[in-house]
């Protein structure tokens, strides 16, 4: 059998010699839009199938040299990499336990650039039927999701439980004093002390343990998650089978993470959760989420029956039909007897408001393909949430000075309805991170144009039913839709006060 890779992984970290990997890599142009332009859109998605035609696109040149090693993790003469990247970076490879070094550098791990970092990790196309059970991925589509759901204040304090690589770590630490890492896994631990390094972090500190036991009795003003929360009867690889029943793995991360907030903190967590009654599949993460204390953001993703969700997480058994089949089967059965009608997967945000004795929740459907840097937003709902708390009638409301927030974009069009008729539809969409979208009428786009954050919100909404030459009972409509629609608008982030 094929040694599995990342066998070089050392447990001690030569810090200078991964930071000279790091600078010599990006000298050289290692970067996503590099590896993009060279080996197509689907680079970063290849598997093992894919290699013989990637390794016919590189080109002989030192970029190619460098994707040859460290993105296809392929040996390369060490004549050729040492013109690509220097002798003192090819001397820094052997050192950080990243590449063995003869006549030829075989690379014992991937590094892919996401973003301006650069990640470290076991994800190699060459071994993709060879996975080992403390495997560490680097940057998957959920971590992607989890960085996109992941609010940036500037902080004192933060934590990223499950590291795994450790890159939701490497991006909170830009924004955080402190940030403590955490893992049962020990390879997961080695790998994110080897990425601060080869990114030059200082400021990460990596615990050994599962979930929050690292962290009992400290608390932080920002917690990242992405659990290992997929619900399966394997316990097969750390990063994806948490070792709990069902969905417990999430039901105990979105409540120890709330015990762990301080006044103020947020959490971005990526969880499952499943649903035993058609029509009902958020009712467990309402229920996780009501004893928190912290105003939630409960945002599916994905979802499926039983069938599916087996289908989807064994995809990687497509080619042995043998392995597959018994996979669907072992996995349908277990969800069967646990009555399972949907498993959910999506994020689950808290916020613990300061001094809050009531806590508000909402559910919002996200489409994977919309949904951008929503940083921003969650901050900026979040924040109308508490405000709107706070207000004791439509008459705050009312009286508060309220504005666009973001690129929102106004939407009118004509649409048939039934036969030979013509109606108009208005929306109100954000164009920006979770890209939520509210129709409204046409009066009521009037009012969101006239926004702009120096008059009250009630004269707005006068004005723009005096500009119309609406009668009272007019005035008075149109005013209940803008009470519920600029609630509704400030809570997804598209509005905010000023």
């Amino acid at each position: 059998m094929m040694q599995p890779v990342g066998t070089g992984l050392k447990e001690m970290v030569d810090v200078n010699a991964a930071r000279i990997v790091g600078e010599t890599l990006r000298t050289a142009g290692y970067t996503e839009a590099a590896i993009t332009d060279m080996l197509g859109d689907d680079a970063f998605a290849a598997r093992k199938k894919d290699l013989p035609v990637l390794l016919r696109r590189v080109p002989e040149t030192r970029l190619g040299t460098v994707v040859r090693a460290f993105f296809l993790v392929q040996p390369v003469p060490t004549a050729d990499l040492t013109k690509a990247i220097g002798e003192r970076g090819v001397g820094a490879l052997e050192a950080a336990g990243i590449a063995d070094v003869g006549d030829e550098v075989a690379v014992q791990m991937r590094i892919l650039p996401v973003a301006d970092l650069l990640v470290a990790s076991d994800d190699d196309p060459t071994h993709e039927d060879d996975l080992r059970t403390d495997f560490v991925a680097a940057y998957t589509a959920a971590s992607r999701l989890a960085d996109s759901l992941t609010p940036r204040p500037e902080v004192e304090r933060a934590l990223d439980v499950g590291t795994g690589s450790g890159v939701h770590a490497l991006l909170a630490a830009r924004h955080a004093k402190v940030v403590i890492a955490t893992d049962v896994n020990v390879r997961a631990l080695a790998y994110t002390e080897l990425n601060a390094a080869l990114n030059g972090v200082r400021n990460i500190e990596c615990r050994e343990g599962s979930l929050f036991e690292p962290v009992e009795g400290e608390t932080f003003d920002l917690i990242v998650c992405n659990a290992p929360y997929v619900v399966s009867p394997e316990t097969r690889w750390a990063y994806r089978d948490g070792g709990f029943g069902a969905d417990d793995v999430s039901q105990r991360v979105v409540t120890t993470a709330a015990e762990h907030l301080r006044d103020g903190g947020y959490a971005a967590l990526l969880v499952s959760w499943l649903g035993f009654d058609e029509g009902k599949q958020d009712v467990r993460p309402l229920e996780w989420t009501d004893a928190t204390g912290c105003d939630t953001w409960i945002l599916p993703i994905w979802g499926g029956d039983p069938l599916t969700h087996a289908s989807t997480w064994n995809d990687h058994l497509v080619d042995d039909s043998e392995a597959y089949e018994q996979a669907i089967a072992d996995w349908t059965s277990y969800l069967g007897n646990l009555g399972v009608h949907w498993v959910s997967e999506g994020g689950i945000l808290l916020h613990r408001r300061d001094g809050a004795m009531e806590h508000t929740s909402r559910i919002d459907q996200v489409d994977e393909e919309d949904l951008e840097d929503a940083g921003d937003q969650i901050l900026r709902a979040f924040e109308s949430r508490a405000v709107l708390a706070e207000m004791d009638s439509d008459d705050e409301l009312l009286d508060a000075n309220v504005a666009v927030a973001g690129p929102v974009r106004l939407e009118l069009s004509l649409e048939p309805e039934g036969t030979g008729t013509i109606v108009m539809r208005a929306d109100v969409n954000l164009d920006e991170g979770t890209h939520p979208s509210l129709e409204v009428s046409a009066d009521m786009i009037e009012v969101i144009a006239a926004l702009d954050g120096a008059k009250r919100y009630g004269e707005v909404i006068e004005s723009v039913a005096s500009s119309l030459d609406f009668t009272p009972a007019e005035t008075q409509k149109l005013r209940r839709e803008a009470l519920e629609a600029g609630r509704e608008l400030l809570e997804l982030g598209a509005l905010c006060f000023e």
